[in-house]
């Protein structure tokens, strides 16, 4: 089981409850909100594109500081406290990347640069499979390792789905502070539970399905197409969501079907 999460307490619980039960959880976490705190400390303005990050070379600085230095370590504590395992990598020693261009809406064919913004293409899971025989959790920062040899900020995503394929996962759940897709984002009766990937373009085209959505939903469709038998959102706010994804049918969230 993969998470795409930002892992709070009740989070951290539900891992450790896999450990025990021998279901192999792995953790790639997030941190945007965090990451625009220390950048408006250190007097740098947060700027998205498409739902990405502008990344300057003062800016990758902060991003990794933050995700693979701070929360990351945290993350592993409180796994930890709660008496399961953990290990924190480094998502630079796990993901290897290419520069990220956007296509330029405005202009067809043309391009847009947002900087040390990379795209996840290789997953190194060696040292996550031999955490996963020990029975210890893997939690990986989303950075990458670029062709270039820099680090690269990458969405947390992508790499989370990346990280799915490549280790065979039966499950691939991302998890964020929404009840899952909806069709009215200010109306959680709106829920979409079950979404077929025939349906995302007209999503996409009516605005359903935008901005950071964009990501989640293309990773999870790839992740789908790749073996992945079940991707779901689902809210991290929600005592237990992982669980109730996991173990019941009805889950608590989006599942996304082919």
């Amino acid at each position: 089981v993969l998470f795409r999460s930002a892992v709070r307490n009740g989070v951290a619980r539900d891992v450790v409850f896999l450990e025990a039960v021998e279901v192999n959880p792995v953790v790639v976490h997030g941190g945007g909100k965090a990451i625009t705190r220390a950048m408006e400390a250190a007097g740098l303005k947060a700027n998205f594109i498409q739902g990405m990050r502008v990344t300057d070379e003062a800016t990758v600085n902060v991003v990794d500081q933050v995700l693979s230095r701070e929360i990351n370590p945290e993350i592993v504590k409180t796994i930890e406290s709660l008496g399961g395992k953990a290990r924190g990598f480094c998502g630079a020693d796990i993901f290897k990347c290419r520069k990220l261009l956007l296509d330029d809406k405005e202009n067809p064919g043309r391009k847009i640069d947002v900087g040390y913004v990379g795209e996840v293409i290789e997953v190194n899971t060696d040292p996550l499979r031999q955490c996963i025989r020990r029975g210890v959790t893997p939690v990986i920062s989303p950075v990458a390792l670029g062709e270039d040899g820099k680090i690269y900020n990458c969405n947390a995503d992508v790499a989370a789905a990346q990280a799915a394929i490549a280790l065979g996962a039966k499950r691939l759940v991302f998890m964020s502070d929404v009840p899952g897709l909806m069709r009215d984002p200010k109306d959680p009766a709106t829920l979409i539970k079950h979404l077929q990937t025939t349906e995302v373009p007209a999503l996409k085209a009516a605005g359903i399905v935008d901005k950071g959505m964009i990501p989640k939903v293309d990773s999870a469709i790839a992740a789908i197409k790749s073996g992945v038998e079940k991707v779901s959102f689902v809210d991290g706010r929600v005592n237990h969501s992982v669980l109730l994804e996991i173990f019941t049918d009805e889950g608590v969230g989006t599942e996304v079907v082919l």
